[in-house]
């Protein structure tokens, strides 16, 4: 396994008053779009190659334990901008409730369908954003990629691609076809002397899997099966453009006042057999769906390290908004990523997984599937008897067990009962 990271760093972060001293920081986002933890070539992957990222973690506070609390593309991506769970923001799942009997090709664009999306829109609207907040401070946000809440200005963004088709539209040539839109922006922000925020969120390595011939040949050889070969040509073709935009932020000279944030939005483990996703991956309660590296780069303000400590997507908001000046509300639970007694002091995490259709868009319980727990080592999934009936407790040592395959429950009865007593304490699923 290759180790990028530098050594003989050590911890240390510049006081908050010397951060602060500075022009405001230009954040830039990038969120990787089904993609497993396991996936990146400064992870251990034996085939994968990911020369773009594996830099950038070199050169950041690198969390090799992140997760995001829900496995599913729309929830995690509203938690990562809102720095909220599902359950409090309410968009728990990527579409709304869907009657029966309506075909499949009529149903994205019938009444009913098209009344909940906008339900789930005002959500978005109804709470403080990422992009928002930092606009009330002077900042421009630009809105690439991914994002289901209708038109981008609804998210807090001034500038952006998506016009409000369910999970892009127009936004979705960012990375695949074009980084045109991220660069003239930039330069936008840089006439008018504006901090700026971008979103990238490219529909990659997200499916279809349709990757320069170059890169599928180059992987073919690796792999009896095209469709991992594939999957496998994607994640390399991601990192190219992430290694293009980092390239550009040294260009037009604003990387070093430029912190650039990175996560995933789930997991995805290839069916070897098929184009499509594995179990325990997306959608699922395992690690294979909710775990991914979360790195935060700011050149000459966080000293680069790796960190084993457990890491949220939720947590990005508050540490961006503090390092722009602001604070978190006191509804966000996570912590800021750049506050050392914090994320020592944190031993545990939560998460929570829904329907792909949500069943009530009031009430998150009725969508739920499960919750989970991480404390320390442990790791504690408990079905939501609602939807997953015949679903059983389910118990996992992950550091003796990282791809969750042996189920301590029964055995660990009393540690069973702490973690559900934590869990509950934190969100009952009521």
């Amino acid at each position: 396994m290759k180790n990028y990271f530098l050594p003989g760093l050590v911890a240390g972060l510049l006081s908050v008053a010397a951060l602060h001293a500075a022009a405001p920081p230009n954040i830039v986002m990038i969120i990787s779009d089904d993609q497993a933890w396991t996936d990146y070539s400064f992870l251990g992957h034996p085939h994968i190659q990911t020369p773009n990222i594996d830099r950038l973690a070199a050169q950041s506070r690198t969390f090799t334990r992140g997760y995001v609390p829900a496995s599913l593309c729309c929830p995690s991506l509203a938690s990562i901008i809102t720095g909220l769970y599902p359950h409090q923001h309410k968009v728990t799942s990527n579409d709304p409730p869907t009657k029966e009997g309506i075909p499949a090709g009529k149903r994205l664009n019938s009444p009913d369908f098209l009344a909940g999306r906008e339900t789930m829109n005002t959500f978005m609207e109804s709470v403080p954003t990422l992009p928002r907040e930092l606009v009330k401070q002077g900042y421009l946000a630009l809105q690439t990629g991914k994002w289901w809440q209708g038109h981008f200005s609804r998210g807090g963004f001034t500038h952006g691609m998506t016009k409000g088709n369910r999970h892009g539209d127009e936004g979705l040539d960012i990375g695949r076809k074009t980084m045109q839109p991220i660069y003239d922006f930039i330069g936008a922000a840089k006439q008018q002397h504006k901090p700026f925020f971008v979103w990238y969120a490219p529909m990659m390595p997200h499916d279809p899997h349709t990757p320069p011939a170059r890169l599928l040949e180059k992987y073919k050889g690796k792999t009896p099966s095209e469709h991992v070969a594939k999957y496998w040509a994607m994640v390399e073709w991601f990192d190219e453009t992430v290694g293009d935009l980092l390239k550009n932020l040294e260009a037009q000279g604003v990387a070093d006042n430029t912190i650039v944030v990175y996560v995933t939005d789930n997991g995805w483990i290839q069916n070897p057999a098929a184009p499509k996703y594995a179990p325990k991956s997306k959608q699922s309660q395992y690690d294979g769906g909710l775990r991914t590296p979360i790195m935060v780069r700011w050149p000459a303000q966080v000293k680069p390290q790796p960190s084993g400590a457990l890491a949220m997507s939720i947590d990005l908001m508050p540490t961006l908004l503090t390092a722009a000046g602001l604070k978190p509300t006191k509804e966000m639970q996570g912590i800021n990523l750049l506050d050392e007694k914090a994320v020592a002091a944190r031993k545990t995490i939560h998460g929570e997984c829904f329907t792909h259709n949500s069943m009530d868009l009031q009430k998150p319980a009725a969508s739920l599937r499960w919750r989970w727990v991480i404390d320390g080592d442990w790791k504690l999934i408990v079905p939501a008897k609602q939807n997953e009936p015949d679903e059983v407790t389910e118990l996992y040592n992950l550091a003796a067990d990282k791809f969750e395959e042996k189920n301590l429950a029964a055995a660990e009865a009393a540690k069973v009962a702490a973690l559900q007593k934590k869990l509950d304490a934190w969100w009952p699923g009521k």
